[in-house]
């Protein structure tokens, strides 16, 4: 393990989403923090960053953010990004940083999604926010200069079950799907079975205890041995035909750890093109919360697998 990644694992602050209230606090106070120590890039000349409000007929206008290279030839790619979070913590600032690189490294347009959160807003609000976002992305291709062939959808953690969740929902509509799914240490599965959720019972970053609380906020109540969508929990589709390639990273120290795995694997035995990389001696959120090699390393190759998926020099 790098000392890097051993010092800031010891650093970890442990954060209880029983309160959701107090997370977000905690959280728009570290990205301040980090701000203030440099450590939290908010600009680059090389990208044009526009918020704005798109519309839809079917939910409230979804904030968003697109972050646009300045120097494009002809139309481009564009990625959908949905945050992390555990569903409950998040806004269109929590994981600009890396929304401002993807878009520099790839030459694609980027989408960040402003979801609604649970619990004041339980499944399915912030999936249908995505959703919106995702049609909205290949219905304004043509104003946005973007390809519509080449629309990707992204996101880590949570931000990683509603980027399953739209490929999933846009399959079984019969609709356009994503041209492709990165898929970052995702939450796919509420029954919390699996050895790396027992094995994680409490330590800081992301454990058992926290995932408890996520799904009873997410499926507003509802215990995780009940009947649950497979838009919410993406692992409970009995079938993953059909759906687009997609790249999955799993980590070591991480209850999500094993359910990425047998998602990953489950969509290889569809039939689905998948990249599977599993970063070892590594937790939840190096690669953002962190400058590492490894760190660096892994977001290279999220750039590298978008350009590749995408048809962008890479």
């Amino acid at each position: 393990m790098e000392p890097e990644i051993k010092r800031a694992m010891a650093l970890l602050p442990a954060f209880d989403y029983g309160d959701p209230r107090a997370v977000r606090a905690k959280m728009d106070r570290y990205i301040r923090l980090s701000a203030g120590a440099g450590l939290w890039t908010s600009t680059d000349d090389a990208i044009e960053v526009i918020d704005r409000r798109i519309g839809s007929d079917t939910v409230p206008e979804v904030p968003v953010r697109l972050y646009i290279p300045r120097q494009r030839a002809g139309t481009c790619p564009a990625i959908v990004y949905f945050h992390g979070g555990a569903f409950v913590v998040g806004h269109l600032d929590f994981e600009h940083p890396r929304c401002l690189e993807m878009a520099k490294a790839t030459g694609s347009v980027v989408i960040a999604v402003d979801y609604r959160l649970a619990p004041e807003h339980p499944f399915p609000a912030g999936l249908e926010d995505c959703y919106a976002a995702f049609a909205w992305t290949l219905a304004a291709a043509g104003e946005l200069g973007i390809d519509a062939s080449r629309v990707a959808v992204a996101g880590a953690s949570a931000g990683g079950a509603l980027a399953a969740a739209v490929a999933l929902m846009a399959r079984d509509r019969g609709e356009p799907t994503p041209a492709f799914q990165l898929l970052l240490y995702p939450v796919t599965d509420d029954r919390l079975r699996t050895t790396s959720r027992r094995a994680f019972v409490d330590p800081p970053g992301w454990n058992r205890r926290n995932s408890e609380h996520m799904w009873r906020h997410y499926l507003g109540g509802a215990g995780p041995h009940e009947a649950c969508s497979p838009y919410a929990a993406p692992a409970r589709s009995e079938d993953l035909r059909g759906l687009p390639s997609a790249y999955v990273m799993t980590v070591g120290f991480d209850a999500l750890r094993d359910e990425g795995l047998q998602y990953a694997q489950r969509l290889i035995e569809a039939g689905i093109p998948t990249e599977l990389h599993h970063y070892p001696e590594t937790f939840h959120g190096f690669d953002t919360l962190i400058d590492s090699a490894v760190s660096r390393r892994a977001r290279a190759e999220h750039h590298a697998v978008l350009c590749r998926a995408l048809g962008t020099p890479d």
